[in-house]
């Protein structure tokens, strides 16, 4: 009796001791990644928090003193006329662009799952919108767009004030966006439908299913969890977007295009109320959050 607990208790301190190892090497294998977004997201993420909550504007950098003013910042931009006018142009901007941009990158999704010649040399041409720089695209739609000598209205036989107009600048960097952003849902809409296995067609062609059948109750409900991704992902891009609405109309004209990402920037940059500005900010991050957790959780399958 006394032998055998004389062997188990230095076996219980091996054991011990190799547990700890493991911990320790699994949190120095975390380590790097969490010092990353420590360190890239968590502070400007808090600072800006901080900032949003003092009188910080252009003397600060020389004085180092960032007064504490609480809530004010918000209340002051939630106020201004041109919050509401800004959230609306949000939400129709995202809303209109997610709908163009997956519709159509689910439509060439599909269309590219069939395979004919030269589908791989078409597929890698549509990732061009993609992989240009933003401000080149809203360069060179911009001057697509021109009234008077775009290639849009030339090819239209029209004078449409595509970027001068209130009525129709908002549409305008609408589908500006809805080109950007078509190679990633295609991209990422055509590789999920590479994994549905191909039996469950033949299942359906033999059951005497038609097209729609066919996407309704095989290719939907396999392909959800990647809907589920491109819209989220979609969003919170979409909702964010900057350099685009600013290249092409620079929030204007009469600020039909001035979103509160575009505000946010303005209040920082060009009027240095960088405390209002990170205020904005946080709203667009608030609100991106918010809607990501609502849909994530309305898509979560019962276990």
């Amino acid at each position: 009796m006394t032998v055998t607990a004389t062997k188990a208790a230095p076996r219980a301190r091996t054991t011990h001791r190799w547990r700890q190892r493991e911990q320790l090497t699994q949190w120095l294998f975390v380590a790097p990644a969490v010092l990353y977004l420590l360190a890239f997201f968590g502070y400007p993420a808090a600072k800006n928090v901080t900032m949003s909550l003092q009188h910080y504007s252009t003397a600060t950098f020389y004085t180092g003193e960032a007064p504490f003013v609480g809530l004010e910042n918000y209340a002051k931009i939630v106020a201004s006329t041109i919050f509401t006018e800004a959230l609306l142009n949000t939400v129709l901007f995202t809303v209109g662009s997610l709908v163009g941009q997956f519709v159509i990158g689910m439509a060439l999704a599909l269309f590219f799952r069939r395979y004919f010649p030269l589908s791989g040399l078409l597929r890698s041409l549509l990732l061009l919108p993609w992989l240009l720089p933003l401000v080149v695209s809203g360069t060179v739609w911009r001057w697509i767009l021109d009234q008077d000598s775009g290639v849009l209205n030339e090819t239209l036989q029209a004078k449409i004030p595509w970027l001068t107009s209130p009525s129709v600048a908002l549409l305008a960097v609408v589908i500006v966006n809805i080109w950007v952003g078509i190679p990633f849902n295609t991209t990422i809409l055509y590789g999920g439908l590479q994994d549905i296995p191909p039996e469950l067609y033949e299942a359906a062609a033999l059951d005497g299913a038609g097209k729609v059948n066919t996407f309704r109750y095989i290719t939907w409900p396999q392909l959800r969890p990647v809907v589920n991704v491109v819209l989220v992902l979609g969003v919170v891009y979409t909702a964010k977007v900057l350099d685009l609405i600013l290249v092409i109309t620079g929030g204007g004209p009469a600020n039909a295009t001035q979103t509160i990402a575009t505000q946010s920037y303005q209040l920082s940059f060009q009027q240095f109320d960088f405390g209002q500005g990170a205020a904005m900010g946080d709203i667009l991050i608030l609100l991106s959050l918010v809607f990501a957790v609502i849909y994530l959780r309305a898509n979560r399958r019962p276990a």
